[in-house]
């Protein structure tokens, strides 16, 4: 079976990243209307937002769903560098289009559900988002090159670290870990404070564990179902 076009792998991108941040931020906004959500049904949702676009795009374009996901993808050697632009654009299309329309429908409180350090608190934000964007980086490898698994429980790593993610740093940082999430609705919203902290952080930790942690062979029975060959 050939593989999937560029054009068509970009389009899963768009609109698996678009899942990711609707249903993710439209909780934040919707849950700031309703006088706040309990942290862990927003941990809930925001697994629920990861693992939704995963099992309807990951035979297509893979789901990374987050640029940060695919630059340590491409410097760990699991896909080649030319495909990244592609997918930033894609990536970052489908999270502006999201935002908007959260902004549409469910208005603009809760900033869009931009991410801003809890009491301006940059050491924190720095070091939760960079542990916890390593976690998730670290989660997708285990699915990259294992495969799916039997009964396809790996598919829920990403979303389990998201989830956790949320649970446990979201009230410090907004639980970032994807740029391309955090920087949509800052822009629609208007608020950048401290916006670089999540810019600058997430991608270094998604590029210093894709340089420490390359690809390996894997046996082709070893890796179960799902995908079956290295993207190269």
């Amino acid at each position: 079976m050939a593989p999937p076009s560029v054009l068509r792998r970009c389009l899963a991108e768009a609109v698996g990243t678009g899942l990711l941040v609707g249903i993710g931020t439209g909780t934040i906004v919707a849950g700031g209307r309703a006088g706040g959500i309990p942290q862990w049904l927003m941990a809930i949702a925001w697994f629920l937002a990861v693992l939704i676009p995963i099992v309807l795009f990951i035979s297509v374009s893979g789901a990374h769903l987050n640029p940060a996901v695919t630059l340590a993808l491409a410097a760990s050697g699991r896909i080649r560098w030319e495909k990244a632009p592609y997918y930033w654009a894609a990536q970052f299309a489908g999270a502006f289009a999201a935002s908007g329309l959260v902004l549409a429908t469910l208005g603009g409180g809760s900033h869009l559900g931009a991410t801003l350090p809890a009491d301006g608190d940059l050491v924190r934000a720095v070091v939760g988002e960079a542990s916890f964007t390593a976690l998730l980086v670290a989660s997708v490898f285990v699915l990259a090159d294992q495969g799916e698994g039997r009964f396809r429980w790996r598919i829920l790593l990403p979303p389990a670290a998201v989830g956790l993610s949320t649970y446990v740093i979201g009230p410090w940082t907004g639980s970032s870990l994807n740029p391309a999430r955090t920087l949509a609705p800052a822009v629609l919203s208007g608020t950048y404070t401290d916006l670089w902290v999540y810019l600058v952080t997430v991608p270094l930790a998604a590029l210093a564990l894709g340089l420490v942690w390359r690809a390996r062979s894997v046996d082709i029975a070893d890796r179960g179902p799902g995908r079956t060959a290295i993207d190269r």
